[in-house]
């Protein structure tokens, strides 16, 4: 399937975690350990919000940033090729930095290798971006193209079911809540699914951001998701190990969730439980079972 890695803290350069760690993303597009397949290697991409301009660099406009509602819209970079390759995405990774970024490294499960096939998706400033897949895809697509708002239909640019469930999610809210409008998604696909005679029809870890808060969601209808982590907060890190320095520098609000972890270092990594939704964002994080929000969505 696919692996999948998503920042949110002080401004860095992707490349502080698209290359350098020991098991970067770029590693795992060749050397995947926790995916179905090995190699990643169907296409790339970054979705990144900018850093914000010094005080003295901001200039008077008299338009706002583009994006809905003024907001600022995330950059996004896609690419056919497979990471380990890609000269550009390396150029760009060490030289732009950015408090809130996306990467995905795409491994097809029958989609054509384009480019409006590669993750991030991007709307207005909301990023998406997904690991799984829909069971019986094909056989379902039409079904749940219907279910889309019709507003929405013609940002439709590609043809997976990644992208689709995206735009399925913000027919059902996701701009005003994400965590229920993720979970009415689920209910929707697992009930067209089930019309068709499709068992077991979800697998999804998805993540996505306005640019001010970042959600992730770990979920499968069979109950056994694809792997997906959080990593420890730096501070009790560096207590841990007070002999690794860089440990000890890591801006206390880095926040990164991981496909798989980047390395081997003992507590750095925490699983995301079964059935689960985080939410990363100023103050307090929050983790919370999925269970209610689908027992809503199934009402």
């Amino acid at each position: 399937m696919c692996r999948w890695l998503a920042y949110y803290g002080s401004p860095i350069l992707l490349e502080e975690l698209l290359y350098k760690p020991e098991h970067s993303l770029i590693d795992q597009s060749r050397h995947a350990r926790m995916g179905v397949e090995t190699l990643n290697g169907d296409g790339v991409g970054v979705g990144w919000f900018p850093e914000p301009a010094p005080q003295a660099l901001k200039f008077p406009s008299p338009e706002p940033p583009p994006g809905a509602d003024g907001a600022v819209t995330p950059a996004l970079f896609r690419s056919t090729g497979p990471a380990w390759g890609d000269m550009n995405l390396k150029d760009l990774a060490g030289h732009v930095r950015s408090p809130l970024f996306f990467a995905h490294i795409r491994a097809s499960t029958g989609t054509p290798v384009q480019q409006t096939n590669c993750h991030p998706f991007r709307r207005g400033r909301w990023l998406w971006m997904h690991n799984g897949a829909i069971s019986g895809f094909h056989e379902l697509k039409r079904d749940l193209l219907l279910a889309v708002d019709p507003t929405l239909m013609p940002d439709i640019q590609g043809s997976t079911d990644s992208e689709l469930m995206f735009y399925l999610a913000l027919t059902f809210g996701l701009e005003d809540d994400p965590r229920t409008a993720v979970a009415r998604m689920i209910c929707h696909v697992e009930a067209t699914a089930e019309k068709h005679g499709v068992a077991n029809p979800l697998q999804m870890t998805v993540a996505t951001s306005d640019g001010e808060r970042m959600w992730a969601f770990r979920y499968s209808t069979e109950g056994r998701s694809r792997s997906l982590f959080f990593s420890t907060a730096p501070e009790t890190l560096g207590r841990m190990y007070p002999d690794i320095p860089v440990l000890s520098v890591l801006p206390p609000d880095t926040r990164v969730i991981v496909s798989e972890p980047l390395g081997d270092l003992k507590g750095a990594w925490n699983a995301v439980p079964e059935s689960t939704c985080g939410i990363v964002q100023p103050g307090e994080d929050e983790l919370m079972s999925m269970e209610p929000f689908l027992a809503a969505a199934r009402r």
